[in-house]
């Protein structure tokens, strides 16, 4: 919803032109005209990414590339490993089901997602410095694919491995956060009423995406009953006389349109409410990974710290009994005192990119699910004037034929 609420920006003030020396710096990324390519498990879909800028370090005002999933995966996965304490935004998910992989509506989903997320990218003031974001949004398709077969451990793995470990990442939290583990923790009241938050916010969030996906679903099933019934109630009229067929008939085309209505809200219920919450899900997911980078930064420092303690214990008896290793351990402890102070700054750094990321969130957050419930109530309204309009139209035929 970021990238929607930036493009709607766009449109209402017009496009700057690259070509003008008083336009302020922009980057803008499009996601478009997804296309299936190959056959049976090979096939994938693959996407025109279109970015437009004036930034210098980009090559052209404009640039096309071609790009598939697994390309988002690799600039997701190189962000998570380079920017620790920026949360990162999250994808949109693979279909569990084979069947639904190539549904138009779940690739205008999957489009969606993937244009929301590099858009939130693009945005931001840390990750748009990305030299990785430059090289998805401009290198050809063999260099990405020459990029991803280079790259080793955890960016080696499919999707679905990462997402297992992601799983595991957010199995580990939750084990540190319930107290099952008893690592070395932070003695910090404010960031456990963030961790606090956090978890309270994905279980609310989910509760709510849930309950979003049943409306959807009654939407479809009461529009699928009342096409049955129009085709019925049509059927029905032929078999009657004039008057009685004809109420009949305007009843089930009557019941017919409202049919298409409801699954056209459905289908709006589905992009503006359920998707946009499924998405803070995986955000609120996101952060949760951050926050066990954060506890392990924590805890690498505090250990190297102890460390360092116990080589300085060992330096001063060395120095005591004038050893002929005090030179060898003395230049292990400045060594260690090296790594124990990078450490340190690397997790300072964290905290503080935390602590601006988690405001960011919130303001993000209040304004898009603002926008998300006030489209929900605006649909539903919308729905209940058309539905009461159509029934209402019907009265007097019916009545005529009752009285």
């Amino acid at each position: 919803m970021f990238s929607t609420i930036n493009k709607m920006d766009q449109q209402q003030s017009g496009s700057p032109s690259p070509r003008s020396p008083s336009s302020q710096p922009y980057l803008s990324v499009s996601v478009t005209d997804p296309v299936k390519l190959g056959n049976g498990v090979q096939a994938y879909i693959s996407y025109r990414v279109i970015t437009k800028t004036n930034l210098p370090e980009y090559q052209g005002h404009e640039k096309i590339v071609i790009r598939r999933y697994r390309d988002f995966v690799w600039l997701r996965d190189r962000l998570f490993d380079k920017f620790k304490g920026v949360f990162i935004p999250p994808l949109p998910e693979k279909s569990a089901v084979e069947k639904f992989r190539f549904s138009a509506e779940f690739i205008e989903m999957r489009r969606q997602g993937l244009d929301i997320f590099v858009n939130r990218i693009a945005s931001h003031q840390e990750l748009q410095q990305s030299e990785d974001l430059r090289t998805f949004l401009q290198a050809d398709e063999e260099t990405m694919e020459r990029l991803r077969s280079q790259e080793t451990g955890i960016f080696k793995k499919k999707p679905a491995d990462f997402m297992q470990i992601f799983k595991d990442v957010q199995s580990k939290v939750s084990d540190v956060v319930l107290g099952k583990e008893k690592p070395v923790e932070e003695s910090n009241p404010e960031y456990e009423k963030l961790k606090h938050y956090i978890f309270e916010l994905e279980n609310h969030l989910a509760e709510a995406q849930k309950h979003a996906y049943r409306l959807v679903k009654r939407h479809r099933e009461l529009g699928q009953s009342l096409l049955d019934f129009g085709k019925a109630a049509k059927l029905l009229g032929a078999c009657e006389g004039d008057i009685l067929g004809k109420a009949f008939s305007d009843l089930g085309t009557k019941s017919e349109a409202l049919s298409v209505k409801l699954q056209k809200e459905a289908h709006q219920l589905l992009m503006n409410f359920e998707e946009p919450l499924k998405d803070y899900v995986r955000a609120v997911q996101s952060i949760k990974a951050t926050i066990t980078e954060r506890a392990n930064a924590f805890r690498h420092q505090c250990e190297l710290a102890e460390t360092m303690k116990l080589k300085e214990i060992n330096l001063d008896k060395l120095m005591l009994t004038r050893s002929d290793k005090v030179g060898e351990a003395e230049h292990e402890y400045r060594e260690l005192k090296a790594e124990s102070e990078e450490a340190t700054r690397r997790f300072e750094t964290i905290v503080r990119l935390m602590n601006e990321e988690i405001v960011r969130f919130q303001e993000q957050k209040t304004l898009d699910m603002g926008i998300a419930f006030h489209e929900f109530a605006k649909g539903q309204a919308r729905l209940a004037n058309s539905i009461a309009d159509a029934w209402r139209s019907l009265l007097p035929k019916l009545e005529a034929c009752s009285s």
